[in-house]
């Protein structure tokens, strides 16, 4: 079966000037027409070739030697050639782009941004791109607790968290309490596995482990008073929104921070601020 948006080894059945036509194997009706420009040199009835299956501009099926970046259902990162009335057109390695629709956006893109993206068949037969790859990503990451590691911001909700697709394909999120970063879709984090859940998703935060970050979260906070000229106008009973506007850090975390300060004898606490010592 010759199969849309997918490599295939498919044999040489006919040979004519303008291409050779391949199918699974001689006797198939279903045959593919593999141009001329695309043909490698020698090739002669009966050899295996391995080609990319998709669409020419008159919606029938064609085949290239030329590998696409991705493949129908998996998800990666392409770029933005231009984008049109209709949608953008994405680069995904062929002589023909790959349509990424209005609406299978999750935000406007621009010319030459980088998008993850999940190729998919659309309702008319042709392959199209998606900015929703939720329902592509997996759950058999090879990673455990504590693990680092790396992905995509897909989507932000902002009751549960950003959902991450860590090495572009596995399911993470990282959850809304830990969201102190400034954190925006399309961006690449970096992040600890905090918990591996029992379907294989993985709880997610780009912060260390507690005892470990105490110490940057400490430094972070001693070098704003010393630029504030040795204090800060709040203590740590300040309103959690406005330590989070000044250090991007939860209540808990400033306070385990300046506990630390206190301890080590940089600061004293005031009524109405924190001085350097």
């Amino acid at each position: 079966m010759i199969e849309l948006g997918k490599i295939q080894e498919l044999e040489v059945v006919r040979q004519k000037d303008f291409g050779v036509f391949l199918s699974e194997k001689s006797g198939d009706e279903a045959s593919v027409l593999l141009p001329r420009r695309q043909v490698p040199e020698g090739t002669a009835i009966g050899d295996r070739l391995t080609v990319f299956i998709y669409k020419d501009s008159s919606d029938r099926l064609i085949a290239t030697t030329q590998m696409p970046l991705l493949t129908i259902g998996q998800v990666g990162v392409l770029t933005v050639k231009e984008v049109s009335r209709i949608g953008a057109f994405l680069d995904m390695g062929l002589e023909r782009d790959l349509l990424l629709p209005f609406r299978e956006q999750n935000h406007p893109v621009r010319q030459g941004e980088k998008c993850l993206v999940a190729v998919y068949q659309d309702k008319s037969g042709r392959l199209a791109a998606t900015m929703n790859v939720y329902r592509y990503m997996r759950s058999d990451s090879p990673y455990r607790k504590d693990d680092r590691v790396s992905g995509t911001v897909y989507e932000i909700n902002e009751r549960l968290g950003a959902f991450v697709a860590v090495d572009n394909r596995y399911y993470g999120m990282i959850p809304e309490k830990e969201l102190y970063g400034g954190i925006r879709l399309g961006d690449v984090v970096e992040a600890r596995v905090v918990k591996v859940r029992e379907d294989g998703k993985l709880d997610l935060s780009p912060r260390e482990k507690a005892y470990i970050q105490m110490d940057a979260d400490a430094r972070r906070i001693m070098e704003a008073v010393e630029a504030r000229g040795g204090s800060l106008p709040f203590t740590d009973k300040a309103a959690p929104e406005v330590i989070k506007e000044e250090f991007q850090l939860s209540k808990n975390a400033f306070k385990r921070a300046i506990g630390r300060l206190l301890k080590e004898g940089k600061i004293r606490i005031m009524d109405d601020r924190i001085e350097k010592v």
